[in-house]
């Protein structure tokens, strides 16, 4: 039966042109089992909008992190069931390198001639929808000020992170998940649904989308000549091993600081006050994945 798609692209999402893979979309894409149609994004919210009132059975976002929330949210929203597609070219991609969906257009279009469906978990957090991370601490405080940035990518994470740790002041935070509570002074405090943050950063390295459950990470105050060895472990999938980390996992998460500040959602900033609280809601999305990662719990 031939299925109906929307490929919903943001234009300006990674800074780079989405012309190419709309091209690829019109060669690769099995036409014996998809019609489509491709629209493009043209104000924030509209990847939502769209997602919501689309009439298809497959919505696929093609852009970043902020796109891909956008859509999935907008698919949370719908009144008919759809089946969420990623084909991913931000930033961080932290959802889709998550479910081994490659950066490769070529690659992700071919996941999706595929078929392969499972279902994942999101969560919400001060009562809103996220898909990957949210968080309290310096890593919500880099977000802000990147989010306030002309400049995208990588390296200027990086340096807008150097140059906010300087006169980065930790907090005390008391942390619940599930009825445990540790209290402790910290960095940060990240709540993985995902891995990652993105490209790979995997924050919350122990995180499945299956497992009905959120992971967190708190990172206790550590000094600048740790960073190597932090980084090190943190690109190598290894953060839970650092002596400056406490890893719990629950269904169920409250945070509590001493002081006002940002938090970030999916990497987009919001004001939280001092409380973050965090619920699990498993299996909700249908997500199309590459046939390897079919049944993983570790997807």
């Amino acid at each position: 039966m031939m299925q109906r798609a929307l490929f919903i692209v943001n234009p300006i999402s990674g800074g780079k042109s989405k012309e190419r893979i709309i091209a690829l979309i019109g060669r690769l894409l099995d036409k014996s089992r998809f019609s489509y149609e491709v629209v493009r994004t043209e104000r924030a919210g509209h990847a939502l909008e769209l997602a919501r009132d689309a009439d298809a059975d497959l919505v696929v976002a093609i852009g970043g992190d902020g796109t891909v929330s956008e859509v999935a949210r907008g698919l949370l929203l719908s009144k008919r069931p759809k089946t969420f597609g990623i084909i991913p070219c931000g930033s961080g991609d932290g959802l889709a390198l998550h479910l081994g969906i490659s950066r490769h257009p070529e690659k992700a279009i071919e996941v999706l001639n595929g078929g392969v469906t499972a279902r994942m978990d999101y969560g919400t957090v001060n009562g809103e929808p996220f898909f990957c991370t949210t968080g309290v601490g310096f890593d919500a405080d880099v977000a802000s000020a990147f989010a306030r940035s002309r400049h995208r990518g990588l390296l200027s994470y990086i340096s807008t992170a150097f140059r906010l740790w300087t006169h980065f002041t930790p907090d005390t935070y008391t942390v619940t998940v599930d009825g445990k509570t540790v209290e402790t002074l910290a960095a940060m405090v990240t709540v993985g649904n995902v891995n990652q943050w993105g490209n790979q950063a995997r924050i919350t390295p122990l995180a499945s989308v299956q497992d009905g459950m959120m992971d967190v990470t708190v990172v206790r105050p550590f000094h600048l000549w740790h960073v190597p060895r932090l980084a090190r472990l943190l690109m190598t999938g290894r953060a839970d091993k650092a002596r400056e980390v406490i890893e719990l996992r629950g269904k169920q998460v409250l945070v509590r600081r001493t002081r006002d500040g940002a938090a970030h959602r999916d990497g987009d900033p919001f004001p939280a006050g001092k409380t973050l609280s965090v619920d699990t809601v498993p299996a909700a999305l249908e997500v199309v994945v590459p046939p390897q990662k079919k049944g993983h719990l570790d997807l």
